[in-house]
C-alpha cells in the first residue's frame, strides 16, 4: 500500500497555472510516485479562479496577508482561499507528507513574497495561505517544496520523515502503549542520533519517566519531539557519528582486515571522498552475515526503500 502525500497539483503536470501551464516535478511523478499516493489540490482552482486567470499575489501582514489580483488590489480573494484552506487543513490526517510549489501564493512554502504599500516586498518573506493553514493545523506532518527535493539532503530528510511519520500511524492504528511507544524508539535510535543527539538522550528521559504521563498525552509529546528532530538534516559528522557506533556492534566478530575496511570506508565518508551509502553497504553486508537483533529493528540501516537511492548523493 503506497503512503498518501499531498501535493500541489501542477506538480504532477496538470495545467492549473494561472497561466494554464504546469510546473511537472519529475522526481514526484517518477521516483516518488513508486511508493506515494499522492492527493492533488489547486486551492486556487478549488475556490473557483478559471485556467487561466489573473495572477494573484500577497499584500500586507506577512503573518495574515490580503490575496489579490497583481496589478488590482480591488480583486480580493482572501476570505475564500483562507475558508477554503483552513477547511482543507482539517481533512488531510491521513496524509504522511505535503509537497508544495514553491513561491506560490496559496502554496509557497518558504520565502513567499508580500507586498507592502511602497510596492516592494516585505523584507521578512511569507507562506502561501493554503500552506500556511496545513502546517499551522499539522506542525509535525513532513512538508517540504518541489525546488528544494533537488537538494539530494533535503530531499533525503523530507522522505525519511515520511516513512517515519507513515511508521508511526501504523503503530497508532496497532494501538498505543508504553511498552510499543519504547519498543518504537528503540528502532530510531540511530536516526536519531544522526538527526539530533542531544534529543535522543532527551526523548530517553521522557520515557524513563513515563509512570505518571497518561499514554495520549505521552504519545503526543514523544512524536512531537521525534518529528521536530528528525526535521533537522544530519551531517556527515553526526552520520560518521552513527556508523562508528554500528561497528562497534562488530569488533568480536570481524576479522582484522575486515575492520580495517570498514574503518577506512567510515574515514573515506567522513572526509567526504565516497557517499554515505558505501559504508551502509558494508555494515548491511556484515550484520547480514553476523545478525543482531538489536540492530536489525534500527530503521537507520533503512529508512525507506534502497532503490530510492537516496544515500547514494550524499
Amino acid at each position: 500500500m503506497k503512503i498518501k502525500v499531498g501535493i500541489s497539483s501542477c506538480l504532477l503536470g496538470n495545467e492549473v497555472r494561472f497561466d494554464g501551464g504546469h510546473k511537472h516535478s519529475r522526481i514526484c511523478s517518477n521516483d516518488l510516485s513508486r511508493y506515494f499516493e499522492f492527493i492533488a489540490e489547486c486551492p486556487e482552482v478549488a475556490i473557483g479562479l478559471g485556467i487561466p486567470r489573473k495572477p494573484i499575489r500577497l499584500v500586507g501582514d506577512i503573518n495574515a496577508p490580503q490575496v489579490v489580483a497583481v496589478h488590482d488590489n480591488s480583486i480580493n480573494h482572501t476570505e475564500k482561499l483562507r475558508q477554503f484552506s483552513e477547511d482543507k487543513a482539517k481533512q488531510v490526517s491521513d496524509l504522511c507528507g505535503y509537497i508544495f510549489m514553491k513561491n506560490s501564493p496559496s502554496c509557497g512554502l518558504f520565502r513567499v513574497k508580500v507586498y507592502q504599500d511602497n510596492g516592494y516586498p516585505a523584507q521578512e518573506p511569507g507562506r502561501g495561505v493554503y500552506a500556511k493553514a496545513i502546517t499551522d493545523s499539522n506542525p509535525y506532518l513532513p512538508v517540504e517544496e518541489s525546488g528544494r527535493l533537488t537538494d539530494p539532503s533535503l530531499r533525503e530528510n523530507f522522505i525519511s520523515r515520511v516513512f517515519a511519520y507513515h511508521n508511526w500511524q501504523l503503530l497508532k492504528q496497532n494501538g498505543l502503549s508504553h511498552h510499543a511507544i519504547i519498543d518504537f524508539h528503540s528502532s530510531y535510535k540511530y536516526s536519531l542520533m544522526a538527526h539530533d543527539p542531544a534529543r535522543y538522550v532527551e526523548l530517553g528521559q521522557l520515557l524513563a519517566d513515563k509512570a505518571d504521563i497518561d499514554i495520549d498525552e505521552l504519545a503526543n509529546r514523544y512524536f512531537g519531539m521525534l518529528m521536530t528532530s528528525l526535521s533537522k538534516v544530519a551531517t556527515r559528522k553526526t552520520h560518521t557519528n552513527v556508523l562508528m557506533h554500528l561497528q562497534g556492534y562488530l569488533k568480536k566478530v570481524l576479522s582484522s582486515p575486515e575492520k580495517q575496511e570498514l574503518a577506512m570506508l567510515i574515514e573515506r565518508y567522513r572526509l567526504a571522498e565516497i557517499p554515505l551509502i558505501v559504508p551502509i553497504t558494508l555494515l548491511q553486508h556484515h550484520f547480514n552475515n553476523h545478525p543482531d537483533p538489536y540492530i536489525a529493528k534500527q530503521a537507520y540501516l533503512q529508512p525507506y526503500p534502497d532503490d530510492l537511492s537516496l544515500r547514494n548523493a550524499i
